[in-house]
Parts: structure tokens; sequence; C-alpha cells
């Protein structure tokens, strides 16, 4: 019954409608659009639970290199892929790191960056084995192919209170950049929970946190939490793409809103629908990162809901 419903919103031209409607249009070239992505990444299998997603890419002028997480039902995030491709879509897998490499319950979502000196370093979710507590820890490499867990460094360790993962990564002028979804741990029901945190750090391994960069609107399509996804920035303006979900039941199918400020540690939410993904938390679209390909163009990458249930990574050209 919940497939049957799920693949007929899928399906409904009413999705197109519904992240179009009192969205601002000078912010709708911001919109993902699902109708022209293919699939960058199939679900690694076909049982409920099998979801490919949660990207985080690089383009370095000559390939492409993804980073993405695995799941496949209990086994939850079970491993993150470091991939490369020379068109963006077509990807050959370098390495896979397993949630038991980083001793971790579950991994989520990676984030992959380039250092101004030419290395790599792996941003990892790392789930605390018998809890619901989150870490982030980082991996760093002279090439994408050679990330060793042994030499991993936590850089967020989160605490007694509070989860932290997710994490998206930016070095811009000088400054690294991080914002982190952060859930709190006081209530075992109410763990889903999220706001995003910012942080600023000099060498992208010491970290200072400046607090809440966003937050739920009461109320509002992102009532229960939100997830900063993908952050731009413009000049006189910090331009992000965030996950949202009105209630618990629509954890692991948010649908992605915009925020915008003048700084990277105040966000806030533009407009009142979110830009993809369909209503009631079904077809969910989420973590969208955005490459730059230096000609003008851009390619996206999300984790998308199928009418199966299932999760897929996809990616689309602009």
């Amino acid at each position: 019954m919940v497939l049957s419903l799920l693949a007929e919103w899928c399906r409904s031209p009413i999705l197109r409608i519904v992240i179009t409607e009192d969205f601002p249009p000078q912010l709708s070239e911001f919109r993902p659009f699902p109708e022209r992505s293919v699939v960058a990444v199939e679900p690694p299998g076909s049982e409920p639970g099998s979801w490919s997603g949660a990207p985080s890419a690089v383009f370095d002028g000559a390939e492409f290199v993804l980073a993405y997480r695995l799941r496949r039902g209990p086994r939850r995030g079970y491993a993150v892929a470091v991939a490369r491709s020379a068109d963006g879509v077509n990807f050959q897998t370098m390495q896979l790191i397993a949630k038991e490499d980083m001793d971790a319950e579950s991994l989520e979502r990676p984030a992959l960056v380039r250092t101004s000196a030419g290395g790599w370093r792996l941003y990892l979710s790392c789930a605390t084995p018998g809890t619901k507590h989150w870490r982030v820890e980082m991996l760093e490499a002279p090439n994408p192919d050679a990330f060793d867990p042994v030499k991993r460094v936590v850089v967020l360790p989160g605490d007694a209170g509070s989860a932290v993962k997710d994490p998206v990564v930016r070095l811009h002028e000088g400054t690294w950049h991080l914002w982190a979804s952060v859930h709190p741990l006081a209530d075992p029901d109410h763990t889903d929970r999220m706001t995003t945190d910012y942080f600023s750090s000099s060498d992208g391994i010491d970290w200072t946190g400046h607090g809440n960069a966003l937050t739920p609107r009461p109320g509002e399509w992102d009532a229960r939490g939100v997830r900063v996804s993908a952050v731009r920035f413009e000049p006189g303006l910090v331009m992000a793409h965030y996950d949202g979900r009105a209630t618990a039941a629509e954890n692991f199918e948010e649908r992605t809103g915009v925020a915008t400020g003048i700084a990277p540690a105040a966000l806030t939410a533009d407009g009142t629908v979110p830009v993809g993904g369909g209503v009631d938390g079904l077809c969910g679209l989420r973590y969208v990162d955005i490459v730059a390909l230096g000609d003008g163009r851009e390619r996206w990458y999300y984790e998308l809901t199928r009418a199966d249930g299932m999760h897929e990574l996809r990616t689309e050209l602009r």
C-alpha cells in the first residue's frame, strides 16, 4: 500500500506544481529538475532500504571525484564509496570504506574536499555503536584512492547531549567553512530533530563552533529539522540548499529548500514550499551537491526516492 501510494505521487504532475507554488521567481534557478536528470549510481541491492546517495563531488578540471553513502536495510549506512568519472555520469569505484573500518555502527553523508596544496580530505559521519551519538572524522590522502582509515582524526566529536553529522565543507578565501546537522540526544524519542550549526577553521582540522546557522520554522514544511546540503559563496551573499522535514515520519524522505544570508553563520530559509521533492514526505529529494565546471555550467548531484521506495543517486547538467 505504501509503495503504491509512493508510486502514484512520484508519477503525479502535482509534484511539478507543488515545488514551484509560492517560490520566489528570482530563486527559481536553484530548483532541481529530476525529469532532466540521469542515474549516476543505482541502489546497491533490490531489498527494501537499499539506497545510494548523500553525495559529495569535486571536479578537478580533468575528472569528477564522487564520495557517497551506501545503505542496505538493517545494515544502515554500511560503506562510503569514492569513485571517479570522466563525464560526471559513469563512475568507477576507487575505494570502499566500510563502517567497520571507522569503528562505526553506520556511515552517513561524507564531505570530499580538494585542498589548496593539491591533496584530498574526506570527512565522514560516524555513528557511535550502541548509541544515538554521531561524530565527524577526517581522512587525508595525496590522492582520492588512498584514504587510510587507520590514520583518521576526529574533528567534530559531538558530546553527551548532541550528535553531529552530515558535514558540508568549503575552503573559501583562505578560511575553512563547515556546516553540520546537530541532533539533540536528551530525549530518545526526538533524536531525529535537527538544526544546522556553522563552524570555521584555519586548517580544516581544529574547528570553532558559531552556533545555529539555520533552524526549523514552526508550522512550516521544515518544522522538524533542517540540514544544509550545499553552499555557494556569491558576491555579498551565501546561498545554500538544505533538507527539511515537517514530522518524524518524514525522516529519510526530506525535501529540498533554499536559504540565503550575508554571512555563513546566519542563513534564512526562502519561500514557503520546498523547491525539490514531493508532498507529505513522499518522493524525497535530498542531499543536493553542486559542482562548478569552470565554464559557466554546473553539475548537480542528489539522492532521489524512486517509485519503488529505493533511493538512487542522480545527476543533472545545468
